[in-house]
């Protein structure tokens, strides 16, 4: 039993109460949640450690012994997960500092910020189905909150639709859940991983499965992601940067931890749906990569790219594409933070987001451009950056498999990738200046997170044995669901 479990949920709860209460006290509001989101970081890596030393870490709030209560479960996976948002996080609240404005400041912005990690580690550390459904909403209000702070006419627009869809998904969520444990009387994962394979999955249960498919495939982009790239494109930089670097890994934390416990009994049926899914998703998003000319689209789109090879490697479904997936998981989180943080200096500098007026910035701006090349190839997985472990696993676990067509589409969206941010590589710091030229603008504190940021990129790949060795141990459980239930169970 571990109480740290707790600790990365209740340090940002109780930062946004008290952060409500100092509403004009900018300053004191950042440096309370800089603090906290330090303090996040010294508990993920020491719940790290512990998962690493000690094995799966659970704690039964109230004492009550499983199935019943609520019970938090910390396996390398989930761990892991808490770790990296809170690392990309706090790079994204100290970009916020300079780049969100004392207006969104003055109303509720860092609570709202908050408030939205409390949603993302509930979900990642929960062991039960339907306090993952909680802790999805909290996170959801405060994204709604988020993407409709400032108040423009096209956040409005978007946040209708984001509003919608999401409303929709949260109804089918709970649906899949009420038709879950009535077909089967539980709703703790590892009791609910035990009933179903006592039921034997087919039929009714297998109808639930499809059904939180689509569920957590609207809320992590999978296929369903119409909404998402207009939606991203309407909130300030560093709320894109929150969006795109943690709330659709949530969705795919969701999936994989779905797939790999619960209904794991007939992946030939649950299987080649995700397959199906993951291949028109890296296909389409690929499309939109490419088509747009403007900065928030094409970022967007390349989330979607990322979550269909994630998904890739949850079809394949060997130990080397499970591996990979986590591992790509991994640095997606950080690598998608550093690209909407990059993304938002280079509209900052530039003054609009159209790559057609855009040109030269790389003799005013050169550390800005070299650090979107760097991250451009690792995006693409080029050794020995961090991309390149995660997605070479995962395309060996694949053609073990001898899924040679999924590897191709695979291999071909990491092509568009290169293509798009190439694009605005050469359109944004390359060529001519435009006829009204911008005047300078200083991006000292946001260059110095961005700074940071890359060269954890840079590490994670160089040290990817050593990251290796605590991805492998998360791949062990997903592997075998057998270790998660008896971890919980044998309380």
């Amino acid at each position: 039993m571990s109480n740290l479990l707790v600790l990365p949920i209740l340090i940002p709860l109780a930062t946004a109460v008290i952060l409500i209460f100092l509403k004009e006290k900018i300053r004191l509001q950042r440096v309370i949640s800089a603090l906290s989101g330090l303090l996040n970081i010294l508990i993920a890596v020491l719940l790290v450690t512990r998962v690493h030393s000690e094995g799966i870490q659970t704690l039964q709030m109230g004492g009550w012994l499983p199935p019943y209560g609520i019970v938090f479960v910390g396996d390398m996976f989930a761990v892991l997960l808490v770790m990296m948002a809170s690392i990309v996080s706090f790079a994204i609240l100290c970009y916020s500092f300079s780049s969100i404005g004392e207006q969104r400041e003055r109303f509720y912005y860092y609570t709202f910020f908050q408030f939205l990690l409390v949603g993302v580690y509930g979900s990642f550390l929960t062991g039960d189905i339907f306090n993952l459904f909680v802790f999805f909403e909290v996170m959801l209000i405060s994204s709604y909150a988020l993407i409709s702070l400032g108040g423009t006419k096209l956040q409005l627009r978007e946040t209708s639709k984001y509003l919608l869809i999401n409303i929709v998904s949260s109804t089918l969520f709970v649906a899949a859940v009420a038709y879950l444990y009535a077909a089967v009387g539980t709703l703790n994962m590892a009791h609910l991983s035990q009933r179903i394979a006592e039921a034997g999955q087919g039929g009714v249960l297998n109808v639930i499965a499809v059904l939180f498919l689509i569920v957590f495939s609207l809320k992590a982009g999978l296929f369903l992601f119409f909404w998402l790239p207009g939606s991203y494109s309407a909130p300030p930089a560093a709320v894109r940067a929150l969006f795109g670097a943690l709330l659709t890994k949530v969705g795919l934390y969701a999936i994989i931890r779905t797939f790999t416990l619960l209904f794991v009994n007939d992946p030939g049926f649950t299987h080649d749906w995700i397959a199906w899914m993951a291949a028109a998703t890296m296909i389409l998003g690929s499309l939109g990569a490419v088509a747009y000319k403007d900065i928030p689209r094409i970022l967007n789109y390349n989330i979607i790219i990322s979550v269909g090879f994630v998904a890739f490697g949850l079809a394949a479904g060997t130990a080397d594409s499970m591996n990979g997936a986590v591992f790509y998981l991994l640095h997606d989180m950080l690598a998608k933070g550093l690209m909407f943080i990059l993304g938002g200096m280079i509209i900052s500098a530039a003054g609009t987001d159209r790559l057609g007026n855009m040109g030269g910035m790389i003799r005013k701006y050169p550390l800005l451009g070299w650090m979107f090349f760097i991250l451009a190839l690792a995006l693409v997985g080029i050794p020995p950056l961090s991309g390149f472990a995660g997605k070479i696993m995962i395309l060996r676990g694949a053609l073990s498999e001898g899924m040679l067509t999924l590897s191709l589409i695979g291999l071909g969206s990491s092509f568009m990738v290169l293509f798009s941010l190439m694009k605005v590589f050469r359109l944004a710091f390359w060529g001519n200046e435009p006829k009204e030229e911008q005047p300078k603008v200083s991006l000292k504190a946001a260059s110095a997170v961005a700074a940071g940021l890359l060269l954890l990129v840079i590490a994670m790949g160089i040290g990817a044995e050593v990251v290796y060795t605590y991805v492998s141990q998360a791949g062990d459980v997903l592997a075998s669901p057998a270790l998660y239930i008896e971890a919980i169970m044998k309380e």
